[in-house]
């Protein structure tokens, strides 16, 4: 397992400490640097955009100060849902890596598949399966708790 993927799963159980879906994501730039490490804040921030992948996204443009990140590449514990998928594509990111599949709310290789419509923008290369265990154990024990 890539580096970059425990610092989501990191990010990941920050979020399930917080009462928030533990979800995380890092997004680093083509020289391994990290521009942003994030987790799903939507509880907390009140905003159902708050996504983990969201706000890893903002957090890089505006630290390059550029809607573009092109040579970026996206570490997240789960499949991105529609929302986030789309904003992985206007962000023109190189690629993403995420380990849980998510059948009900996925957007990469479950529901609409954004990066295979004709109408989309810009289809990064797609790695599935990343530290899939440790991430799905995660949301599963999370959701376990509440039920």
């Amino acid at each position: 397992m890539s580096g970059y993927m425990e610092l989501a799963l990191e990010q990941a159980r920050k979020a399930a400490q917080a009462g928030e879906v533990p979800v995380g994501a890092v997004l680093v730039d083509a020289a391994g640097a990290v521009l942003a490490a994030t987790h799903n804040r939507v509880e907390r921030d009140k905003d159902p955009t708050a996504h983990a992948e969201m706000l890893a996204i903002r957090a890089a443009a505006a630290k390059r100060g550029d809607a573009r990140l092109p040579d970026c590449d996206l570490y997240v514990t789960l499949e991105p849902c529609p929302m986030c998928a789309t904003a992985i594509s206007f962000a023109r990111l190189r690629r993403v890596y995420w380990g849980a599949s998510d059948p009900k709310g996925g957007g990469v290789e479950n529901g609409p598949r954004i990066f295979a419509q004709a109408t989309c923008h810009h289809r990064p290369e797609l790695f599935g399966g990343i530290a899939e265990t440790e991430a799905a154990a995660l949301l599963r024990d999370f959701f376990k708790a509440r039920r």
